[in-house]
């Protein structure tokens, strides 16, 4: 007599299916996708029924049934023109439609051509899927035909308590899609709301890159604008400005520009197969920078001008028409870690391209407007004319316009500053006559000096020598007089020997005389080689014995500076040329009083204003360079007295002078040189 199962048999049995089920109620709550879930549930039904084989149908928009997933099945129920597959559609179609679970015996069917039936050898345990009330597909296992028939009962129990599980998931999973959908939406209106907020096109640009990004949900996205035949990238996903010296960026410039060129998009994913050897080579140089797994580039054109009302406009274009509009740009998408397929990449990349081209059209045709700028700068005033804003701006407008009037009603003094130094009235520079070398320098700085007295001794040495030698020309030539004149008084000499003689003395007699002024003028140098004080007065150079001994010297070199501390002071003030107009109108206006009042601080006591006058004969009558204050006319102004009883006198101390010029309006007084340089430099 044969035994049953091992009741340890049975338990691990138990044990098993009920892991199972488990195991499928877990994922039916998890959040898993279609691809991964209806393969892992599926052979959790088969292997909990130790069945053959099953598949999972669901109904598509049109109504037919679609293979989710199967395992094991047979090959001839796969084929759409096979007889036994349309047999076997037509069964399961009408078990979807009848909702109830049910036992297909193997091998059964009407007969008929158009009939349904099993035309497998395993009985067929099918169960309706049911989502939210609503059958949404068919559950079909293949199970061994010669199990019993309370053991084909439990089969279906267990399918249709499966079928509720994966009912649950699909309900989840649809509300899942329905909000992923509803959320894409969402953002694509946001997207578009975005692109077309704004008609500036750097702004328009740095939108499109950023928030197609997050739509596209990829790595980077790029715009670049066709510039004088090439692409320039304007704006890069997650920058705020670009560096177009980069390697990277030049070289994406260099392939948007040649798949542009090509008027075709580029769709790379790894593969070169059939890319033209340019593209193939630019992509290879940008791939090696950027590393990025797959890249688009897309041509960006003008879309098309519809006529208002023509709905049918968009499905009458052609392809052909498209590629014939003008590329104003390129769009480039990159993904670098984001696995995205390539049928969900271009659908999104399909939404955030057509929105691209519109917006990046009208800020193009934005920007090209004439004067644009100006236009988009007023508008922006205009907030300053609504609402609340009206009587703020009306009262400022008012305190600007009083401003503007005040500035050319109310008078303000007129000065004229310029730099200058404070030093003696009676002041002499000594200078070097003749070339030479400084041998003794007789006198320091601050040393007083008395008119005609040494200051320093030069010496040269080529001087000493052409003394000496014209003074022993000299003695040559009149030893030649004396002996031609004793020539003379010898007795038997011819008429032409007497004429000889007397010529050479003629001769000898010049040229005593020429060596006699060479010698004159060659002493008058000796002598200039001492240096005497012009004046009496003090060494004001500083530091003369160590600046100037043993030191060579030029003609014409400044050697030291005597002044007259002791006589009267003035003010050198170095005015700019171009103020001397404003000055000499002055003057004229003072003409009454003689001089023009001045205010000047000295550098060795700024905090203290004096007072001086600067009178008519204290103008120079020409301009000079000056290293510092370029083309300048020199003043000499007189300090008060009161001035110079409290100011501590350094001569050549630094002074800023103040030349009152009378009162003229503010406008005149604070814009008067700006209206100059404009005259001189822009009108003229």
């Amino acid at each position: 007599m044969a035994s049953g199962p091992s009741d340890e048999n049975v338990e691990n049995t138990k044990r098993h299916i009920r892991t199972l089920v488990n195991e499928i109620t877990e994922l039916s709550k998890s959040e898993a996708k279609a691809a991964e879930y209806y393969p892992a549930v599926l052979q959790r039904i088969i292997s909990a029924l130790a069945a053959s084989g099953g598949a999972v149908w669901l109904v598509d928009d049109e109504g037919s049934m679609r293979l989710a997933h199967q395992i094991q099945m047979d090959p001839s129920l796969l084929q759409a023109n096979n007889q036994e597959a349309m047999l076997h559609g037509r069964l399961l179609t009408r078990l979807f439609s009848q909702g109830r679970a049910e036992l297909i015996p193997p091998m059964s069917g009407s007969g008929e051509e158009s009939g349904e039936g099993n035309p497998t050898r395993f009985l067929l345990v099918t169960a309706p899927l049911v989502s939210n009330k609503q059958p949404v597909g068919l559950l079909e296992v293949m199970q061994r035909p010669d199990s019993p028939a309370e053991a084909q009962r439990g089969y279906l129990r267990f399918l249709e308590h499966m079928t509720k599980l994966i009912g649950d998931w699909i309900q989840g999973n649809t509300l899942q899609q329905v909000s992923n959908r509803q959320e894409m939406w969402q953002q694509s209106d946001q997207f578009a709301r975005l692109v077309h907020d704004n008609l500036d096109l750097k702004d328009t640009a740095y939108t499109i890159v950023n928030e197609g990004r997050r739509l596209i949900e990829c790595d980077r996205v790029s715009v670049a604008m066709l510039n004088g035949g090439k692409l320039k990238v304007i704006a890069i996903s997650g920058q705020d400005s670009i560096e177009h010296r980069s390697n990277i960026v030049q070289s994406l410039n260099s392939l948007a520009t040649k798949v542009v060129r090509s008027g075709e998009p580029l769709w790379y994913d790894g593969s070169m197969e059939d890319l033209p050897p340019q593209i193939e080579e630019a992509i290879e140089d940008y791939v090696d920078l950027s590393h990025g797994r797959t890249i688009t580039v897309l041509p960006i054109r003008q879309p098309e001008r519809k006529i208002e009302g023509d709905v049918l406009a968009a499905r009458s274009e052609t392809s052909e028409t498209r590629m014939r509009r003008d590329i104003i740009g390129a769009l480039i998408v990159e993904q670098i870690e984001t696995q995205l397929s390539r049928q969900v990449l271009e659908g999104r990349v399909d939404l955030v391209y057509e929105h691209t081209c519109r917006a990046l059209s009208n800020s193009l045709a934005h920007s090209q407007i004439l004067f644009m700028p100006v236009w988009r700068f007023l508008d922006k005033l205009t907030w300053m004319f609504r609402g609340s804003a009206l009587p703020k701006t009306t009262a400022i407008l008012s305190l600007l316009g009083v401003a503007l009037i005040a500035l050319f009603i109310v008078p303000v003094d007129f000065d004229l500053e310029g730099n200058g130094k404070f030093k003696p009235s009676v002041e002499r520079q000594v200078f070097a006559h003749v070339d030479g070398e400084v041998a003794g320098v007789f006198v320091k700085h601050g040393n007083s000096v008395q008119a005609n007295a040494p200051l320093l001794q030069l010496k040269n040495p080529d001087l000493e020598q052409q003394i000496s030698s014209v003074s022993g020309d000299r003695t040559t030539a009149l030893a030649r007089k004396l002996n031609a004149m004793d020539s003379q008084n010898k007795p038997g000499l011819t008429q032409a020997e007497r004429n000889k003689v007397q010529q050479d003395i003629a001769e000898s007699e010049t040229t005593v005389k020429a060596k006699d002024e060479q010698l004159r003028l060659l002493e008058d140098k000796s002598q200039k080689l001492l240096r005497i004080s012009p004046i009496d007065g003090m060494v004001t150079t500083w530091d003369v014995e160590k600046v100037l001994n043993a030191r060579p010297v030029v003609t014409g070199q400044l050697l030291m500076t005597i002044s007259d501390p002791n006589g009267d002071w003035e003010i050198e003030v170095m005015m700019p040329e171009k103020r001397m107009r404003f000055l000499d109108l002055a003057m004229q206006d003072a003409k009454d009083r003689g001089y023009l009042d001045v205010e000047f601080i000295l550098m060795t006591d700024p905090k203290v204003t004096h007072t001086g006058k600067l009178y008519p004969e204290g103008i120079s009558q020409r301009a000079e360079l000056d290293a510092e204050d370029g083309a300048v006319v020199k003043l000499r102004c007189k300090p008060d007295a009161e001035a110079m009883n409290s100011i501590k006198k350094y001569p050549g101390a630094r002074v800023i002078a103040d030349i009152k010029c009378g009162k003229r309006s503010a406008a005149f007084v604070w814009f008067h040189e700006v209206v100059e340089w404009v005259r001189a430099n822009v009108w003229f």
